[in-house]
């Protein structure tokens, strides 16, 4: 039953390109973008309880390496769509390795500033050294065809997750994120674990990137390593709620639909808005929307 109602919203959100354009369809492709963001974030950061602010690194990643390979080097996008999340990857297992021994707030603060050192390091390089600022990404792509791009990425990660749930690899990272010193005394290497999940993130942020990529066109280091998108992933998690797999996917539609709101109307204040909204999702509904359904539901029942 339950895959069936998954089939049935998988098809009709394949339908949306069909029966909307322009204005709503844009909104529904960065909808898709923020899906995939926010499930792949919450399959490591759910289970683990660790704040990963890493996901604008990743992503910038995925996009710039697309730029590059397409602008500088005169590949195809799919050469580089499939080379950006094995070095997104890659670069994910050094910093998990490194760092993921981490906890609390000084993993978070490590992450935020993993990604504002990937964003100074590719802006130093690209001005001293290629000459030119930006990079070109013109493709024959177009709204839908990155919208459905993007929904076969989130299909993906809602397979993976499904998977992860059931999977030995799920039960230690659950037990990780319960206490961490229980899972070691029994036997469970939390750091591996750890770091496998860090490394799926990056590949799918990555991956995100670059197939988000020809939507800019013209590419800046400042623009696709974006902290601010960091932060929009892990409040859109957060406002659903990552205890469950489809917990994002309830937090980044109505998310995105105020967001749209705030910087048409309110331009210069989307940055307390982003911290408004993390500090009344902490204190009012700390499980997101599908906990505060549960809790409801709960209550009915008695």
């Amino acid at each position: 039953m339950q895959n069936l109602a998954l089939g049935g919203l998988l098809l009709a959100a394949a339908v949306v390109p069909l029966v909307s354009d322009g204005y709503w369809l844009s909104i529904a492709t960065t909808a898709m973008m923020y899906i995939a963001l926010s499930t792949s974030w919450a399959l490591f950061s759910g289970p683990t309880h660790l704040i990963a602010l890493s996901t604008g690194a990743f992503f910038g990643i995925g996009g710039y390496m697309v730029g590059t390979g397409m602008s500088d080097y005169e590949q195809s996008f799919w050469t580089m769509a499939l080379i950006a999340p094995l070095v997104a990857t890659a670069l994910a297992l050094l910093v998990g390795l490194a760092t993921l021994r981490l906890s609390g707030v000084y993993f978070v603060i490590f992450t935020l500033g993993l990604a504002e050192m990937v964003r100074n390091l590719v802006s130093w390089v690209q001005n001293n050294f290629l000459g030119s600022r930006g990079l070109y990404v013109l493709t024959d792509f177009t709204e839908a065809h990155i919208y459905w791009m993007l929904l076969a990425v989130a299909a993906v990660v809602f397979l993976a997750g499904s998977w992860l749930n059931r999977s030995r690899l799920g039960f230690a990272l659950r037990i990780i994120g319960n206490d961490e010193e229980v899972a070691r005394h029994v036997g469970i290497n939390t750091a591996w674990s750890k770091v496998i999940l860090f490394m799926t993130t990056g590949f799918f942020a990555a991956l995100v990137g670059a197939i988000v990529a020809p939507r800019y066109s013209y590419i800046e280091p400042n623009v696709v390593f974006s902290p601010e998108l960091s932060f929009m992933v892990v409040i859109m998690a957060l406002l659903g709620g990552v205890h469950r797999l489809w917990g994002p996917l309830v937090g980044v539609i109505p998310f995105t639909l105020a967001w749209e709101a705030i910087t048409v109307s309110f331009p210069n204040s989307t940055t307390l808005f982003l911290g408004l909204s993390f500090l009344l999702i902490v204190y009012l509904i700390p499980h997101g929307f599908t906990g505060l359904f549960e809790t409801m539901l709960g209550r009915m029942r008695k």
